[in-house]
């Protein structure tokens, strides 16, 4: 039976602390951060409800140029590339290759599903030194719409040939794995912040504070 562990990867894999680092340098608000991220998710949600697309740089780039006059500060050319670049150069955390190792000892294959352009993906992937550990990796340019809509999960499992009952998506982001859960898949919930789950969201199969535990579990629910 062919069986597969879907990853985010911003947030759930990757450390944002070095793009946290790079607001800084601008910003006093702690949350502002958190305030482009969600603007961002915003911004691709309703592009996707309406048919439209538009790659993750342009948007990255674009929601940034509005969080800066917003807050009434001036965004240079220099700031745009530091605090866009330092995305690409994120670090891994520290129990992800434990994590993704075991999975492949126990015959699961480990693909990242991300917003992230697939040139994105693979940069992110080799500078957080976890490129080798990853079977495939897939963006949602292949589907032209964002997670949580359901195109990329059933895309990927096409792909890789997959039954969706066989496959179970990690993240950190509640609205990524309702859109997984939305589209037959088993989901893991991994606490990065601390932030509760959403209510109103299917619940998750699995959660865990650890990477390497939360993979066991989902391992463990296979052997069963």
């Amino acid at each position: 039976m062919e069986k597969a562990v879907f990853f985010d990867m911003n947030e759930t894999l990757l450390n944002l602390s070095l793009l946290k680092k790079s607001f800084d340098k601008s910003f006093t608000d702690n949350y502002v951060l958190k305030y482009w991220f969600t603007k961002l998710l915003q911004t691709s949600t309703v592009l996707g409800a309406m048919n439209e697309y538009k790659n993750f740089g342009e948007l990255a780039g674009v929601v940034l140029e509005n969080t800066f006059y917003e807050s009434g500060k001036e965004l240079t050319k220099e700031t745009k590339e530091e605090i866009l670049g330092s995305f690409r150069k994120l670090p891994a955390y520290n129990d992800v290759p434990e994590a993704l190792t075991l999975l492949s000892e126990n015959d699961f294959r480990v693909i990242a599903v991300s917003n992230s352009s697939l040139e994105m993906i693979k940069e992110q992937l080799t500078n957080a030194g976890i490129i080798d550990l990853f079977h495939a990796y897939y963006s949602v340019d292949s589907v032209k719409k964002y997670k949580p809509f359901q195109d990329i999960y059933h895309y990927v499992a096409n792909k890789e040939n997959i039954d969706t009952r066989n496959i179970t998506m990690v993240a950190t982001h509640d609205w990524d794995l309702f859109g997984a859960k939305k589209a037959g898949l088993h989901t893991a919930y991994i606490e990065r912040k601390k932030e509760l789950f959403n209510p109103f969201y299917l619940k998750p199969d699995f959660t865990n504070t650890n990477l390497v535990d939360l993979i066991q579990e989902i391992i463990k629910n296979y052997k069963n």
